[in-house]
């Protein structure tokens, strides 16, 4: 069962990664140093599948690529957010990263186990019982993502792959 982990409002690109990693764009390395300005042992902690949840605005400054590239190399599966930064947002879907929008992400805890369920929109956490409602996602930037973002998309309309 994947993790939640739990950070606050305002996460901006340079807490998921610091710039000073931004000399590479190896997902591999990236993902050794995600988080690590909030808590130098976060890239150690996780596991494959985990989830952040956050507050308002999580990925907001500069406009980098790699945060959400970072993410999801290091396994995380899904950002949960009150809100998310635009630039970050389509940065997300482009590298196929998903993300949602949900209101009640205060209801959620460091540790709860949660079970998303994207075609009803609903995020159940099986921890306190509870379920809370998210906002849909375009089909469009669904397809992006279960193609593993952008590049792969275009590949698989081109009938590159």
């Amino acid at each position: 069962m994947p993790k939640v982990w739990k950070f606050k409002d305002d996460i901006d690109t340079d807490i998921i990664i610091a710039a000073r990693y931004l000399n590479t764009s190896d997902p591999e390395i990236l993902a050794k140093h995600i988080m690590e300005d909030a808590d130098k042992d976060f890239a150690s902690k996780i596991n494959k599948g985990d989830i952040i949840v956050a507050g308002e605005n999580f990925g907001c400054g500069s406009s980098r690529e790699h945060a959400p590239i970072a993410l999801k190399a290091a396994g995380i599966s899904l950002v949960i957010a009150k809100s998310f930064a635009r630039i970050f947002y389509r940065n997300s879907f482009n590298t196929g990263l998903l993300i949602l929008e949900c209101s009640d992400t205060d209801k959620i805890s460091q540790g709860d186990d949660l079970e998303v369920n994207l075609n009803e929109g609903i995020i159940k956490n099986l921890s306190k019982n509870e379920q809370y409602n998210f906002k849909a996602i375009p089909e469009f930037m669904q397809e992006l993502t279960n193609s593993g973002g952008l590049i792969n998309y275009a590949k698989k309309k081109l009938n590159l792959n």
